[in-house]
């Protein structure tokens, strides 16, 4: 039985369609506070973001936690807004802001554009003087900076497509000096998720201070410095070791990075207050038996969390209804793709038609994701605080 799934939750699971996205309320409201804590102690502001799992329970609890939010799109906006986040706490990331969103976040007086590229600053800036405002900006810098991650999830290289390279520094600063309908705030960067060596942050720090200085001596000084996202989570060990290293990220931040009066540094972390809170529980259909392997087939698939097959990841496959008799086995989807497999010569319970299984750790990049291929239905939220 699961460390996180009790044997009476079990039994209620019989009562809903399957498959859906189990949400575990305690272990999001404790990583929040977790959050909340080092935030507090490193005097860092943490602003979550919403591209990781936007289901409005979720981002309630986390804007009443007392974190920030980072959005990607218009709706994103939109959605932070209507769940207690303040426009006072709302950054705006993204590589292909459009009119509408730009005007939208404009009218709604976020926070901060963190912008990607010289021609988005000067469709910013005419367009917050049409509306008579002053936009705040930062400049998302490319530093150059390997995360050492899967190269899906990299975007801190020069030839990824995010933010701008040292070598187009003199050309934004001619724009900048042109744009009197902007405020500039500071630098932004992200260089990649599911980041699992806080060393990777302390190059970042080493990079952001020359960047910072080079800025410094253009008349460009930052009140915000923003380090993105990018903390991992333990996809190996999801039921023991659940809670990410918040205190270690901030930690190395503040020892690497010196501040100095009236600044203040900003992380933007997704993943990794909501991955391990999620698990998708599924239904075991059919039972192949193969003369070479045995899969068991579940009644999700890679419609439901694409991270398997999009970015070969793996999570944790438990079998819920057996644990006592052992086998080994495929864990496959429901998709007529190769690709849709979830767990390969898997050894754990022996797996029968109709039992339970829990995918773990899809809190993130889950229920965001989930799609309508095959024209199957969407799998809801169903969350511990409501069986």
């Amino acid at each position: 039985m699961s460390q996180m799934i009790s044997t009476n939750t079990l039994r209620t699971f019989n009562n809903f369609e399957t498959p859906f996205f189990y949400y575990d309320m305690k272990v999001l409201s404790d990583t929040v506070a977790a959050l909340a804590t080092a935030q507090q102690k490193y005097h860092i502001k943490a602003h979550y973001a919403l591209k990781a799992n936007a289901e409005k329970r979720v981002l309630k609890t986390i804007s009443k936690g007392g974190i920030a939010a980072e959005c990607a799109t218009g709706n994103e906006i939109k959605l932070a807004l209507e769940t207690g986040f303040a426009p006072k706490d709302i950054f705006f990331d993204g590589v292909a802001k459009t009119d509408k969103e730009i005007l939208f976040a404009l009218k709604s007086d976020i926070a901060c554009f963190n912008c990607e590229n010289i021609q988005e600053i000067e469709i910013i800036n005419e367009f917050a003087g049409r509306l008579g405002k002053k936009a705040h900006i930062a400049v998302r810098v490319n530093p150059d900076v390997d995360a050492h991650t899967h190269k899906f999830i990299t975007t801190g290289m020069e030839e990824d497509k995010f933010g701008i390279s040292q070598w187009a520094f003199d050309n934004l600063i001619k724009v900048l000096d042109t744009c009197g309908n902007l405020v500039f705030e500071g630098l932004h960067f992200h260089i990649g998720s599911q980041i699992t060596d806080l060393s990777v942050f302390e190059t970042l720090c080493r990079r952001v201070i020359e960047i910072q200085d080079w800025f410094d001596s253009k008349g460009y000084t930052s009140a915000n410095l923003n380090l993105g996202g990018g903390l991992g989570v333990d996809y190996d060990h999801p039921l023991t070791n659940w809670l990410p290293d918040f205190d270690g990220l901030c930690h190395t931040i503040s020892e690497n990075l010196p501040i100095k009066s009236g600044q203040q540094i900003h992380i933007e972390p997704g993943r990794s207050l909501v991955a391990q809170c999620g698990h998708i529980i599924s239904r075991v259909v059919f039972i192949k038996e193969g003369q070479k392997k045995k899969f068991a087939i579940l009644d999700c698939g890679m419609h439901t969390l694409i991270r398997p097959a999009l970015y070969q990841a793996h999570h944790e496959v438990e079998n819920l209804s057996c644990v006592n008799e052992q086998d080994t086995y495929n864990v496959v989807g429901c998709v007529c793709e190769s690709s849709d497999t979830f767990a390969e010569n898997m050894k754990g319970g022996k797996p029968h038609r109709g039992d339970l299984f829990a995918i773990h750790s899809a809190g993130a990049y889950g229920q965001v994701m989930n799609m309508t291929y095959l024209q199957r239905n969407l799998a809801p939220a169903v969350y511990s605080d409501e069986i």
